[in-house]
């Protein structure tokens, strides 16, 4: 097999430009000399790297898809997700703050942004000198975003932002957060709120399983006054939040079928040298078809998101083809990790083997940016014409 993403059992690495390669290897070589030494120890703390990040901005990781123009690396979207891929091949969290800080923080400002706010934001995003967050779920909607409690009440210079926001990646460590909420006509709009502001607090989440190497908060808002530039010009209604999540949800595609890879390539090595019965357990009927399976979806899903990966540059990509691709390959990860930890026996729960991480870290995955059945219901209603939610 070739080395395109390690595992390549139909040798895409020839569907593969050079630039997308050598992306893809640089990734992986950051992901395996800086971050795999520490992130055990990140996963028992409870805590992310933030030490790596002028790293992650200085190799152009952040907003890796949006223009040179504001100091980011201008890549097209099948480099991108070879980013991704690689990074939660590392870890769930990794990717995830990387997708946050690109897909919806940075993708928002300059889509929606006037030209000062992506002046001002956009290059220390990319850097890695500002980190983002994205406020959009609540402790009471989350499938149902367009439920939202929050408000941004209209004063004389701007907004009184009320409410909060649960489950948001980067929270307690970002500088600025891309807010959705309510006007007095019940019309959604993005706000950034920058750290600092009065009446804005955040407040870490603790006793998580999952996801642990990431910072997770709530944020608060309590009479919290956003002046007027900070509003985003270009969009109103569900349009704004619905199109960040779409990006984001492109990340997701390819970020799980790297942790597919890492378990899948773990419980291979692991098979081929753990001795049972004076041989190998590769050699045994039944963990040999685990391994096939696992090597063929991982082949599929690989297929999946490099096709979309040209649609999305094509400018042909459709909202429901992301949630297809989302749906079918975090689940296909969380299968697979659930097999690579069998296939390693009591082996398997220990974290120095990395699959029950991952295994925990998908659990989350499948659930966030719109759950596995949220998705499915996406794809019925494109099929079949019928929209099943209501």
């Amino acid at each position: 097999m070739s080395d395109f993403l390690g595992t390549d059992y139909y040798n895409l690495d020839t569907l593969l430009s050079e630039e997308e390669l050598a992306v893809q290897k640089m990734t992986r070589e950051f992901v395996e000399s800086e971050f795999m030494p520490v992130v055990t120890a990140h996963h028992r703390d409870g805590t992310f790297p933030t030490d790596l990040i002028p790293m992650i901005g200085e190799l152009g990781f952040f907003g890796a898809n949006l223009p040179e123009e504001y100091g980011c690396a201008g890549l097209n979207n099948v480099a991108y997700g070879l980013v991704m891929y690689e990074l939660e091949r590392g870890d769930s969290g990794l990717r995830s703050m990387a997708s946050v800080q690109g897909g919806l923080v940075m993708y928002p400002i300059y889509s929606y942004g006037s030209e000062e706010q992506k002046q001002q934001w956009l290059p220390r995003l990319a850097k890695g000198e500002a980190i983002g967050c994205f406020g959009l779920t609540e402790p009471d909607f989350g499938s149902d975003p367009s439920g939202m409690i929050t408000r941004a009440q209209k004063t004389d210079d701007g907004y009184a932002l009320n409410g909060s926001k649960m489950w948001i990646t980067n929270g307690t460590i970002a500088d600025v957060a891309v807010v959705w909420a309510k006007d007095d006509e019940g019309v959604i709009r993005g706000f950034l709120v920058e750290q600092g502001t009065p009446g804005f607090t955040t407040q870490k989440m603790h006793g998580k399983f999952s996801l642990r190497a990431s910072d997770t908060a709530e944020l608060i808002f309590d009479d919290c006054h956003i002046p007027e530039e900070n509003v985003f010009p270009g969009v109103q209604g569900m349009k704004g939040p619905l199109s960040c999540l779409t990006q984001a949800r492109y990340g997701i595609a390819w970020g799980t079928v790297g942790a597919a890879a890492a378990c899948y390539e773990i419980a291979l090595k692991y098979a081929q040298e753990r001795i049972q019965f004076e041989k190998p357990i590769a050699s045994f009927q039944l963990i040999q078809k685990n391994l096939v399976d696992m090597v063929a979806e991982i082949t599929k899903a690989q297929l999946l998101v490099l096709q979309l990966g040209r649609l999305k540059d094509q400018d042909r990509m459709r909202h429901q083809q992301v949630s297809m691709a989302k749906m079918n390959n975090v689940a296909m990860a969380r299968d697979i990790a659930r097999t690579a930890r069998e296939t390693l026996g009591a082996n398997g729960i220990m974290d120095d083997y990395h699959i029950i991480r991952h295994m925990m870290n998908l659990e989350s995955v499948y659930t966030y940016e719109g759950t596995h059945e949220i998705h499915t219901l996406v794809v019925g209603a494109d099929i079949t014409g019928i929209d099943a939610f209501r």
